[in-house]
């Protein structure tokens, strides 16, 4: 090869700026100069509910009962008011000037101080309207801290700790290394130590070949640099209103990432940007001819090989993506050309009868052992709802995810039935407002953005990008409940 030079992708990188590409800048940054240095953050506003959310708790007090109680006391005390009118609750419950005739359900939190005292006049039960929320994997607790952290953009924390399950099925049998009190300094929330949420996603040769011109031969890098490791998936069938795409894409446009659009909505909203990733099928490439910009990222649902190459042909500078079932044989699509996967499954996390877990570590270590895991980019969708969850399948492989019914809980959408996957499933929103939906989404990333910090900060990594495929930072419940017990199983069946 005395006519071309070879050398890493990583020494070219080296002449480029961290969110440069040589053929795409990084999506541009909502600074007033770009010249200027700005630490990435998403800004944050109270944003209450717009329809009403059910309270957590039903406080039923026997209103005689009180009653007779209030007199008794008040002879008792001489018809001192201020002691016979009293309230037992410190959040408020019964602050209205009617007391316990007209509790203010939405301020309790279930201490059962007013059962305790009183048992005889308050009782304390679950809201069942509450309970009715999401559907039997998007569970009414995930709702309610979906909900928490959409309103404020703050992270959920509880005075008394953490009171469910240390282990279960799904994303709860993955536990994650939070060794802080070893690592203290890794504190990318409170500034202490910038810690780097931002993923490439796009085509990554392991090497540039240059002739003796100096001119590159063969595949050069095509990268898109997002500040925050998960983007916008397009929504449901029953949820692609005028309303909700425009919110999805200009919180996305905010938020420095990309969203997931349905080409004909691209084109009937007029939804152009680079931040806008057009899905395409074989049967709505059309759709394309009406479009008067090359988009940085084009999704294909599915896989033909030469609508994938008309599309590499037409669109040079842009970067095809292959939207496909997360079992699919990535290394036989790989060997054709492709270099950026979007791998779904349903939105309880299963693609087949195997959860999502699984189906990531088998694509990332099938890469790994094909050789070609450096120069491919996943992207991974299903059973992702809560801000855990993303840390723990980029531990599994991934290099972002893709969000969607998190999204659609954060704008209050409801349920109707099982929210299985995207042909089925049945939402309903309010009606929705541009500008409070926007926020509550970008309060939503927020809150998730720092919550990844907070994880990688205990794991004492300083990028997102070192999280990945690094299964060392974590312990799966099934093969620690295997090595713990097996000889005792074994035993025991031996007895």
């Amino acid at each position: 090869m005395s006519d071309q030079v070879l050398f890493s992708i990583d020494d070219a990188f080296e002449q480029l700026s961290p969110n440069q590409s040589p053929e795409q800048p990084a999506l541009e940054a909502s600074t007033p100069s770009s010249s200027t240095f700005h630490r990435y953050h998403i800004e944050t506003q109270t944003t209450p509910d717009i329809a009403p959310f059910p309270s957590k708790f039903r406080v039923r007090v026997k209103k005689h009962g009180l009653i007779g109680m209030l007199l008794k006391e008040l002879v008792e005390y001489r018809g001192n008011f201020q002691v016979a009118l009293s309230r037992p609750c410190v959040y408020g419950v019964f602050s209205r000037s009617v007391g316990g005739l007209a509790p203010r359900e939405e301020l309790c939190v279930g201490c059962l101080r007013c059962t305790v005292q009183y048992p005889n006049i308050v009782q304390i039960y679950p809201n069942p309207e509450r309970q009715r929320l999401g559907d039997s994997f998007v569970k009414p607790d995930y709702v309610d801290t979906i909900m928490y952290e959409a309103r404020d953009g703050r992270v959920p924390v509880r005075g008394a700790g953490y009171r469910g399950l240390f282990g279960g099925e799904g994303w709860d049998g993955l536990w994650t290394d939070m060794s802080e009190i070893v690592r203290p300094t890794r504190d990318g929330i409170h500034g202490r130590e910038f810690i780097s949420t931002t993923v490439d996603i796009g085509e990554k040769p392991a090497f540039l070949r240059f002739d003796e011109q100096g001119e590159v031969v063969g595949s050069i890098p095509k990268v898109i640099t997002t500040q925050v490791p998960f983007l916008f998936d397009v929504p449901t069938y029953t949820a692609q209103s005028k309303l909700l795409l425009p919110i999805l894409s200009e919180a996305a446009r905010q938020i420095e990432t990309l969203v997931v659009v349905p080409i004909q909505s691209v084109i009937e909203l007029s939804l152009t940007g680079e931040h806008v990733v057009p899905l395409v099928a074989p049967e709505s490439l059309s759709w394309l001819d009406q479009g008067s910009w090359s988009p940085r990222m084009i999704m294909f649902d599915g896989w033909d090989q030469e609508c994938f190459e008309a599309l590499q042909r037409r669109f040079p500078g842009s970067i095809v993506c292959v939207r496909v079932p997360m079992d699919t044989n990535l290394v036989e699509l790989a060997q054709q050309g492709v270099r950026v996967f979007h791998l779904t499954a349903n939105y309880h996390g299963y693609a087949g009868d195997r959860f999502v877990i699984d189906l990531i570590l088998q694509a990332h270590q099938t890469l790994v052992d094909a050789g070609v895991r450096e120069e491919v980019t996943l992207i991974g969708s299903g059973g992702i709802v809560l801000a855990e969850h993303i840390p723990k399948a980029i531990i599994c492989g991934l290099d972002a995810v893709a969000l969607d019914v998190a999204l659609a809980v954060a704008l209050q959408a409801r349920f109707s039935g099982e929210c299985i996957d995207r042909e089925m499933a049945s939402l309903s929103f309010p009606r929705l407002n541009t500008d409070w939906g926007v926020q509550r989404l970008k309060n939503l990333a927020a809150s998730w953005r720092d919550q990844l910090l907070e994880v990688m900060g205990a794991m004492g990594l300083r990028e997102v990008r070192r999280l990945r495929g690094e299964i060392g930072r974590c312990m799966f419940q099934k093969d620690l409940e295997r090595e713990i017990f097996c000889e005792l199983v074994e035993e025991g069946s031996g007895a």
